[in-house]
């Protein structure tokens, strides 16, 4: 583990937070039948097959990207933090499915009923004190029974440290628990994230549209909205809208 050197006090600058040194333990994906993959097979580009493509692309192979679970030890402070984690949580075992170490970052993929006591336990206990919710956003990997995620982006400023907890659900039942009565900062955050994505924050005082119309169908940053758009019309030609054009993949 190294520690950037810190500036002294009277020079009124703050000091640098702890970096870990660690290594990836993030892969790549070889075949959409592996367990865990994100995603399906995409081949081709621009909806391109077989006779017409003369520029090659429609021999692309995209797989999905697998990220395996990290081994201990994980290095720097991770191994403290998932220490003090399991010291105060009894239920960790069954709580966090899976820990990601990828470009020197932790991950916990945490099952969504365990979500509120595990994070006010990452707040209040002495040995964590993860004391703010620094990011809220979400993420959709189409082609998964889980395909929404949540994710949490935790900081302690008492220690300067920083990891990532990460909730999954299903589009038929898009339900996590609201982590606005831990993390004040989270109201706004799980409204975009509940207007793009559509996962349902429950418990949360006001889970309205931020971004988008009032009246609006759907939700945008999902990886199946329609593109739409209107046709444009460009020196007697006309160009039309993005979801009639050819299908990008």
């Amino acid at each position: 583990m190294t520690t950037s050197p810190s500036s002294s006090a009277q020079g009124g600058h703050a000091e640098t937070p702890e970096v870990p040194v660690v290594a990836d333990q993030a892969t790549p994906g070889v075949g959409p039948s592996e367990e865990g993959a994100f995603g399906t097979e995409q081949r081709g580009m621009f909806g391109i097959a077989g006779t017409g493509d003369t520029s090659g692309f429609g021999g692309l192979v995209r797989r999905p990207f697998i990220a395996p679970g990290a081994e201990r030890p994980y290095g720097g402070y991770f191994d403290d933090v998932a220490d003090a984690l399991e010291a105060v949580y009894p239920d960790f075992g069954d709580a966090v499915t899976k820990v990601i170490i990828d470009r020197g970052e932790i991950t916990f993929h945490v099952r969504r009923e365990h979500l509120l006591s595990m994070v006010r336990k990452l707040r209040d206990d002495p040995a964590l004190r993860f004391e703010l919710l620094s990011s809220l956003s979400g993420v959709d990997y189409l082609g998964t029974e889980h395909r929404l995620h949540a994710v949490y982006h935790l900081t302690s400023l008492t220690f300067r440290r920083r990891i990532r907890l990460e909730v999954s659900c299903s589009v038929e039942d898009n339900h996590i628990p609201s982590v606005t009565g831990v993390y004040p900062t989270a109201d706004w955050q799980e409204r975009e994230t509940w207007d793009l994505f559509g996962i349902i924050f429950d418990g949360h005082p006001g889970l309205t549209r931020i971004m988008m119309p009032d009246d609006w169908v759907g939700h945008p940053q999902r990886k199946d909205y329609p593109l739409g758009g209107i046709p444009v019309e460009y020196k007697g030609a006309t160009i039309p809208p993005p979801d009639e054009r050819r299908v990008y993949r």
